[in-house]
């Protein structure tokens, strides 16, 4: 698979580690938060069959971390931009 890195230009799948949906960078407030919502942060994932936003970090290159839409049927990647604030903690 290719990921068409914003920075870089393509780049192979393997110069990259899977970091899981996009939807990762939205933690809880650590304010206000209960138990309950860093139980579902933490555990509960959604296992989509079609277009899923990933985060992709570039492991083998600028150790940038990318958003990636890809349909997860095909493997088709339909959009790479890059994350804000970074990896996720």
């Amino acid at each position: 698979m290719i990921i068409n890195h914003p920075l870089l230009g393509p780049r192979d799948s393997a110069e990259f580690v899977y970091l899981g949906a996009a939807d990762l960078m939205n933690r809880p407030d650590p304010e206000t938060a209960s138990a309950d919502d860093w139980h579902d942060y933490a555990y509960l994932r959604d296992n989509p069959a079609g277009t899923h936003r990933e985060l992709w970090f570039h492991e083998g290159g600028d150790r940038s971390v990318l958003i990636v839409t890809r349909d997860t049927t095909t493997h088709e990647i339909s959009a790479v931009e890059l994350a804000r604030g970074g990896v996720p903690k």
